[in-house]
This record gives C-alpha cells, structure tokens and sequence, in this order.
C-alpha cells in the first residue's frame, strides 16, 4: 500500500459506554474496548505509515478539542447509546474540520451519530435486528482502494442486521452492499465527499461480535483510512469571498473576509 512521507495522523473515537457496563459478551470480545480493536487493526495494516490517538466521550470535550483535531488527517467514529451525550458544539467542530479537509470514517452505529447526519442533512434511519445473522459483504466496485485485498465475499459469520431503507443521501460510491441470512440486504460500504473532506461509512461492527477482530474487516478500515487522506494540506473552510474583475488574470488574491463580510452583512 502507498504511503507517503509524513505518517497520517489518525484519531480512533469510541463511545466506550458499552464497555463500561460491564456486559460480558462486549468485555470478552473487546477487554480493552472496541476503540483499541480499532486502532489495533490499522496499526497492524498500516504500520508506521500511521501515528494514532484514541479519544472517548467522556474525556474533556469528548476529546475532540480544537487542536486535536487540527492535528488529525483521519477520524474513526464509533457510536451507539450516546448519540445525544455528544455535545452540539463539538459535533460541529467535527463537521468543521470535515468541510475543511479532515477525513471521517463512521462506523456501525455512527450512522445515527451527530457529525454524521449533519453532513448527511438526513435522518440516517434504517431497519436492524440483532439476532446473529450471518451477513455478506458484496463488492460492487471492485476497483476502489477501499476495496483492494479485500475477499468477494467478505464473509461475518455473525452480525446485526441492518437493512434498507437506509435513509442516507445516494452515495458518491457504492463500494460495498451486504446481504443478511434473512433475506435482507442494505448499502454497506458508501463514499461521500463534503467539503473538502472524504466520508467513509461502513456498516459492519456490533458491539456483541467480534467483528473488529476480523483480519477482512480491519483490511477495510485500515483501506479507508488510507483513502480519507487530506487532499491539500491547508485545513481551511470553504468560505465566501470577493474577487475583483479579472482576478484571474492579474493574480489579485481574494480578499479573505470570510462569510459575513463577503455577503456584506
């Protein structure tokens, strides 16, 4: 896998609720939590092309603070019982951060999370049963880099259902769509770019299975995180500006006054 010279800086953000309860299935799959399952994986995969933190909600500012986010190129979000324990003001820092260039890949239960349906401007439902089905991960383009080395199909011997209709904006790619042993299929694996930002979802990971652990779907993660790079390395919003005639022509640079100014208001 190409990498470039400076590591990507990769933030793995967990909930960590789950874990605290002290539910036995969740302490025996993930005894140091999901969020080190995580992390784990692209460690593993990417190797020293990477550096990682991981951030929890119940660290200050749900560790998301304005300069740990300056100095992440990737944030991985895991979600599930505490959407609305993530506060209003972090959520669109996040949303920020994304619009300025930062990479986001939401996993699982993300789908219901903050920064997620705010970049979606949807509400992200969906249909879901949790009784261990057996789900398929389809590859529908198999050229993408999130899908390279990765099996057709990957195969979770156990998982939660999710299933359509996925109420999501249509994808900017489709990369990967599951089938469930009940019959069931839904959009798993979806693109989306917003701002200039990359957005990965990928739907695999319930806290009651081992799925983290699981080398095919670590090979997806550890892909993503890869492909959510920063384009440009300037994190700057994309803002309302005034140029004067022929800028293009003269070099003039425009003026830098931000929304506001620029609309006059």
């Amino acid at each position: 896998m190409k990498t470039s010279a400076a590591p990507l800086r990769v933030t793995v953000w967990g909930e960590n609720r789950h874990e605290q309860r002290g539910d036995e299935r969740v302490r025996r799959h993930y005894p140091d939590g999901m969020h080190t399952a995580i992390r784990d994986g692209i460690v593993e995969l990417l190797g020293d092309s990477v550096t990682t933190r991981i951030s929890l909600l119940d660290d200050p500012e749900h560790g998301l603070t304005e300069e740990i986010l300056s100095q992440t190129d990737v944030l991985t979000w895991w979600g599930h019982m505490a959407h609305r324990d993530v506060s209003d003001e972090v959520a669109e820092r996040v949303q920020n951060h994304v619009l300025a260039g930062m990479g986001l890949i939401v996993l699982h239960s993300g789908h219901w999370s903050k920064p997620f349906t705010r970049l979606m401007g949807t509400t992200c439902t969906l249909r879901w049963r949790n009784e261990a089905d057996r789900e398929l991960v389809w590859t529908v383009l198999p050229s993408h880099p999130i899908a390279e080395g990765v099996p057709h199909p990957l195969i979770i011997p156990e998982q939660e259902m999710y299933g359509e209709h996925f109420d999501i904006p249509v994808p900017d790619e489709l990369v990967f769509v599951s089938s469930f042993s009940g019959g069931e299929i839904f959009r798993s694996g979806c693109t989306f770019r917003r701002g200039k930002g990359k957005i990965f979802y990928f739907s695999p990971g319930d806290q009651d299975y081992p799925v983290y652990h699981h080398p095919d779907v670590r090979r997806v993660i550890a892909n993503s995180v890869e492909w959510a790079r920063p384009a440009e390395a300037d994190r700057q919003k994309p803002f309302l500006d005034r140029y004067e005639t022929d800028w293009f022509l003269s070099g003039a640079p425009g003026q830098g006054v931000g929304d506001a100014d620029a609309a006059g208001k």
